[in-house]
This record gives structure tokens, C-alpha cells and sequence, in this order.
């Protein structure tokens, strides 16, 4: 009976030890850890892409931007049909980045764009709508390899619906002196699954020496539809244009263009030099 007492008390004393010993041990202090740390931006911050960019990359990843840029120019026949009269009909050589462009037109004039100058070839040949011509329906081809050009700002709008199927959207703006419309503005249309680049409503400023309105009043639209592969990458050999709201989408059908004969070049030789019997066009 005496040995149980001294092993329960030996029992009570270590327990009021412990307890000591837990009562004089100091907190750890709280007040001056670190935070941890959160990215901004709903987990967008530094080492991430922006959203924008990110909607940017995966057009530029279906289109296999790299490997277009990987080949020195491209050529394709365009016939182009607005309003039911016949626009352009010819053949279009362009640097893959878009520094250097050239039209061989049906009625055997030329356009050529050096990196600085447009000229029309022969001088005498009607240069109605020419720099448009050189620019816009290049514009169009190259479109899902230019919404990370210099000067270009991408802002993620609502989705919106195309072919009875909600696209991803964004709107495609540019900074002052940009080209030569930078007052242009596009809506880009990605394909919910493959994320290409699907269609583009668009506003025409060239020419309106900063009056905008008339544009803004009538946008339009591009589809792009019949996608075929040259050396793995996607090109759109049906292009069909619309009027255009932002409550409706694509309205009344304007007209359409057909490509064909696309072909990668690895040298372009003389094909952008200043042309003899030419003339500049402003």
C-alpha cells in the first residue's frame, strides 16, 4: 500500500512540473511573419501571363505563329467580290512579317509596298483605293500572327455568340501613330475549342483624317470559314464579310473572297524593289 502512494505521488509531481514548465515557455511570436505572399490580378502576377496575353498566345499557338515566321514570305491568289462587283482579283506576295508587300493585279498593274513606300506600277494605272488595297487584305492574312505587334492593345470582352456557339472575344485597339489607321479597332472571335481565330468585326478609319464617327457607325465583320493546312498550318481559304453589330453580331452578308495557291517563299529576291514606271502613293 506504501508503494503505491510514492508511485502516485511521484505521478502528481511530475504532472505540476510539466505544467510549469508549459506555462513559463514562452509564445512564439506572431506579429512580425511574413505574410504569404499572393499573386494580383486573381493569381495573374509576376511569372504568369496576363489574361489578354494569354488569349493572345493560344491564337498565336493554333496558327503556329512560329513556324509561319520560320519562312521568309508567302504567296497567294485572292479574288475578292464587295457589294456583287469583283474588288481584286490577283496575286499577293508579303514577308511573313509583313515589312514588304506586293499585288500583282488581273490587269497586270502593281502594287508594291518596300518597307517604306507604296508604289503603283504602271503610273498611269488607276490608283483608286491602292494603299487600301495594300494593306487591308494583307491585314486580314497575317491577323492571327499580328495581336502582339508593336502598338497593339488586346482588352478580354464578354463572350459572344458565333454559330449558335459562344466564342471567346477581345477587342484589338492601337496606340497612336500606329500604321497607318490606328483609330482602326477590331473584335476578335476564338473558337471555344481549337482557340483559332475564328472571325474579326472591324471598323475602316483609313482616310477620315480623324473623324471617326462614319466608321464607327457602320462596322463590319470578317469570317473566316474552309480552313486547309500548308505545312501544318492553318489558313483560311473562305473569307465572308457582314455588317456588324454589338447587340446582333454579323448582319446583312457584304461580300466574300476565295484563296487559293498558297505558297512559302525562302528568298524574295527582287520581287520588292522600287519598280520602273512607278509612282508613290500617299
Amino acid at each position: 500500500m506504501k508503494r503505491i502512494f510514492i508511485v502516485l505521488l511521484s505521478i502528481v509531481i511530475l504532472s505540476c512540473n510539466q505544467k510549469k514548465e508549459e506555462k513559463n515557455k514562452e509564445p512564439e511570436a506572431t506579429e512580425n511573419k511574413e505574410p504569404i505572399p499572393v499573386e494580383p490580378d486573381g493569381g495573374i502576377g509576376d511569372g504568369a501571363l496576363s489574361i489578354s496575353k494569354h488569349f493572345t498566345k493560344t491564337i498565336e499557338k493554333a496558327h503556329k505563329k512560329d513556324k509561319f515566321l520560320n519562312h521568309k514570305a508567302v504567296s497567294f491568289y485572292v479574288n475578292i467580290i464587295f457589294n456583287g462587283k469583283e474588288h481584286l482579283d490577283g496575286k499577293v506576295t508579303m514577308l511573313t512579317n509583313s515589312s514588304k508587300i506586293r499585288i500583282d493585279k488581273k490587269d497586270e498593274s502593281k502594287l508594291i509596298y518596300d518597307g517604306e513606300n507604296v508604289y503603283l506600277c504602271p503610273a498611269d494605272a488607276n490608283d483608286k483605293g491602292a494603299r487600301f488595297d495594300m494593306f487591308t487584305w494583307t491585314y486580314f492574312f497575317g491577323l492571327p500572327y499580328k495581336l502582339s505587334d508593336p502598338g497593339a492593345k488586346l482588352e478580354l470582352q464578354d463572350d459572344r455568340m458565333l454559330n449558335n456557339t459562344k466564342h471567346s472575344t477581345a477587342k484589338l485597339t492601337f496606340e497612336a501613330g500606329t500604321g497607318d489607321a490606328p483609330d482602326d479597332w477590331y473584335i476578335i472571335y476564338a473558337d471555344p475549342v481549337a482557340k483559332s481565330l475564328q472571325a474579326a468585326a472591324y471598323i475602316v478609319t483609313f482616310g477620315s483624317d480623324g473623324d471617326t464617327s462614319k466608321a464607327e457607325a457602320d462596322p463590319h465583320a470578317i469570317h473566316y470559314k474552309e480552313f486547309t493546312t500548308v505545312d501544318d498550318i492553318p489558313f483560311a481559304t473562305k473569307w465572308e464579310f457582314y455588317g456588324w453589330t454589338s447587340e446582333k453580331g454579323m448582319t446583312d452578308k457584304l461580300g466574300e473572297a476565295t484563296i487559293t495557291d498558297i505558297t512559302f517563299l525562302e528568298k524574295e529576291g527582287e520581287l520588292f524593289d522600287d519598280p520602273e514606271n512607278s509612282k508613290i502613293i500617299n
